[in-house]
């Protein structure tokens, strides 16, 4: 059976590397996209359904924990995830204890010619383990966020004052090229806080990332609606917007 695959590196070189390796020693292997980013990952995932995902720890946009997570949720896009990655023993005790394949940088033709005889033979038995994979993301999460607090208040100017609103507060963040808008029942304001450095210390829980720009606070939700496409969009509640929900994060959404 031949396998298919997608390759999530932010560097073009790095990326060009794996795929020539792994044309050389899995020539079976298909590979169905090369992306730069972990948004682009999961939109070519959503889009392939790989067997296997290649996904680089580092990336702009989503890192490739982030990417895992968000498969760890979606059963429909659930996959076997290789992370690639530069990182030193504790995190390869970490793929080890957790059942998940890694590929350590530099790519040296020995190191990548075991993981693909360890990836066939896992794929032989079960086309996706994805049963610890969310004990992986919490580890690395751990690992690339150590003494990450969680966020009780954000500091923004209103007009001439600082001011400390509540997290709590907060029905939605949306960022553009410079700034983040903090949007609260009472008024808006702007800060320089990006929406990724955000997301470290919010309550996943509660504080749902919709699109690569959005964060919403999910209690606030009014409703969720679906235009003719299927594309999905999120009202506030007492706010005028209607948030545009990106494919990669539909999943939070679609027993709605």
């Amino acid at each position: 059976m031949n396998h298919t695959a997608v390759i999530a590196e932010d560097e073009p070189i790095l990326r060009a590397q794996l795929k020539a390796k792994l044309a050389r020693l899995w020539p079976e292997l298909s590979i169905v996209a090369e992306v730069g980013d972990g948004e682009a990952a999961l939109e070519a995932i959503d889009e392939h359904r790989p067997q296997l995902a290649f996904l680089d720890i580092q990336m702009p946009e989503m890192t490739g924990v982030e990417v895992a997570k968000s498969l760890a949720a979606n059963r429909d896009l659930r996959c076997h995830v290789v992370f690639v990655t530069a990182f030193d023993q504790y995190a390869v005790q970490a793929f080890e204890a957790n059942a998940v394949d890694y590929v350590l940088k530099p790519y040296s033709d020995e190191r990548l010619q075991a993981a693909v005889e360890r990836l066939k033979e896992r794929l032989a038995v079960v086309p996706a383990p994805t049963q610890d994979l969310g004990a992986l993301v919490a580890q690395l999460s751990a690992k690339l966020t150590p003494g990450a607090e969680q966020l009780k208040w954000i500091k923004a100017s209103v007009g001439t004052q600082m001011r400390l609103i509540s997290v709590d507060d907060v029905l939605f963040f949306q960022a553009d090229e410079k700034y983040t808008l903090v949007a609260t029942k009472d008024f808006d304001t702007l800060i320089r806080t990006p929406i990724k450095e955000l997301l470290e210390g919010l309550d996943g829980n509660k504080f749902w990332q919709i699109h690569r720009s959005t964060i919403v606070n999910a209690t606030a939700i009014d409703v969720v609606t679906r235009d003719f496409r299927g594309q999905a969009s999120v009202k506030i509640k007492g706010r005028p917007e209607n948030l545009v929900v990106s494919r990669p994060f539909s999943h939070l959404f679609k027993q709605m």
